[in-house]
């Protein structure tokens, strides 16, 4: 039989101050956060989908593109740009407010020491000058230390800190969206720049084949066999032509110059790139997966849920007013009225001082802050329901309009794939004296205009995949990937040269 020994009370002591520690530490005023249910997010995308791979590395989706210059651009802006660095200054204002917060539960300790010459008045309360040996003149000598705990009975401490915690990573969150915004607008900007390069060449080219035009109708006046009138028409459809090339140059120019205020940079940092050649824009695969997927990647998303997260704590800070505060304060020290003395064990002084504070009476006040705290809760759920039903219709939007920008270049492609068939068989005729060189030239004109048309529905399309990728929210990890998924029918991605005419 085993004989239990009965602790003494000196033993118990311990063991009952931490008991009472940790009950108290688990006690915390306020509802206990849990995570907003799931929103019916419907039945799937009103967009055929059907499941694929992703591409590997698709965290830089860009350098798949296989654009150099594009994927400078990124890096240098991602180093360099100025919003990406003030959100890196919000997230460490917020590290530092929630680390001030953690603060609050650990004692202040303070230490001090002075030298203190006084005179007292012989006259006052007490009657220095009637006792013997004390002087209304003294000097005294002190050092020590303060130190003061507010213990966490009602869980303010934690609740401010589990509150200051979410808006950290809301804020983390806020950096991260503001990142996927500079990416995609810095590929927007360049994919516009691009188009506008090849659609200058191509306009150009029209020009071009419109003054060899007009100077054989010119000709065939000056012999005869042309009006005036003729030549007005020929000479009409080339100014009409030309009048868009400068409109064409400025779209070019304003967009190369926006690349320079993305990079942190002055805005002609980068106008060496209007004299380079304008590289093939290329089309990229983008996994969307499911509806539900686009809720758990989009930082906007994300981060509207830290918020809600925030305001249920700050209800337990506010409702935590209520209840009272125990406080205690310590000190301890040397203090005499000789140098000599000052440190000897008789001039040693020392205090503790218990403190509850409670308030019984405030008109009200904490109550009334309570309601307010409840009420921005609310108002955090309900924003959070929204930013869930916005970052939806917008992925539902961009992925019809992607949808769409793909069957429009589809339909150029194919229209440009006929206008170089019937050039080439112009071509053939003109070498074979079959027809004149203004029929020639009028086959090639059309050919040019298919080519612009393909051009500005290929710059529609590399655009509408930006807006898709920040829609779905990026930042696909390895799980997100295993389920990617894509619309089967309408090809949401396409390489560079697919169904490219020669």
């Amino acid at each position: 039989m085993t004989t239990v020994r009965e602790r003494s009370p000196a033993q118990r002591r311990p063991v009952a101050i931490a008991l009472l520690s940790t009950l108290l530490a688990a006690c915390a005023v306020g509802p206990e956060y849990r995570s907003p249910p799931p929103i019916d997010t419907g039945t799937g995308w009103t967009e055929p989908v059907t499941t694929t791979a992703a591409p590997p590395g698709l965290a830089r989706w860009w350098s798949a593109l296989g654009d150099p210059v594009l994927e400078r651009l990124i890096d240098t802006a991602l180093a360099e740009n100025l919003d990406l660095r003030l959100a890196e200054a919000r997230i460490d204002e917020a590290r530092a407010l929630r680390d001030r917060v953690a603060g609050h539960q650990a004692p202040v300790l303070a230490a001090g020491a002075s030298v203190n010459r006084r005179r007292q008045s012989e006259n006052g309360p007490l009657p220095i000058g009637v006792i013997p040996g004390l002087d209304a003149t003294q000097t005294i000598y002190d050092t020590g230390f303060d130190a003061a705990w507010e213990l966490d009975l009602f869980g303010a401490n934690r609740r401010a800190l589990e509150g200051a915690s979410a808006r950290l990573q809301a804020t983390e969150l806020e950096a991260r969206g503001v990142r996927m915004r500079v990416i995609a607008e810095i590929a927007r900007t360049w994919f516009s720049a691009v188009g506008a390069g090849h659609e200058l060449r191509a306009q150009q080219a029209t020009v071009a084949a419109l003054q060899q035009t007009l100077d054989l109708v010119r000709r065939r006046a000056a012999l005869g066999d042309a009006s005036i009138a003729d030549v007005d028409v020929a000479d009409a459809q080339r100014a009409a032509a030309e009048a868009v090339l400068p409109d064409i140059e400025a779209r070019r120019r304003a967009a190369i110059l926006g690349l320079g205020v993305l990079l942190g940079t002055p805005p002609e940092r980068e106008l060496a790139l209007l004299d380079a050649a304008p590289s093939l824009l290329a089309l990229l695969a983008l996994p969307v997966g499911e509806r539900a997927d686009v809720l758990r990647r989009r930082p906007d998303v994300l981060a509207a849920e830290r918020r809600l997260a925030a305001s249920t704590a700050d209800i337990g800070v506010a409702t935590a007013e209520l209840f009272p505060k125990l406080s205690i304060g310590l000190g301890g020290g040397f203090q005499a009225l000789d140098a000599g003395d000052w440190f000897e064990s008789s001039s040693t002084r020392a205090s503790i001082l218990p403190l509850i504070s409670w308030r019984l009476f405030d008109g009200g006040r904490v109550r009334a802050e309570i309601r307010a705290r409840e009420a921005a809760e609310r108002q955090a759920a309900l924003a959070y329901e929204q930013t869930v039903l916005v970052a939806l219709g917008d992925a539902e939007r961009t992925l019809g309009d992607y949808r769409a920008s793909l069957d429009t270049l589809a339909r150029r492609l194919a229209a440009l794939g006929a206008s170089q068939r019937s050039f080439s068989h112009a071509s053939a005729r003109f070498a074979a004296g079959d027809i004149a060189r203004v029929e020639w030239l009028a086959a090639e004109r059309l050919l040019h205009e298919a080519e612009i048309s393909a051009v500005r529905a290929r710059t529609a399309a590399a655009v509408q995949m930006v807006a898709l990728y920040k829609a779905l929210g990026g930042g696909w990890d390895a799980e997100a990937a295993a389920h990617s998924t894509r619309p089967a029918e309408s090809r949401l991605a396409m390489d560079s040269t697919e169904g490219e005419p020669e």
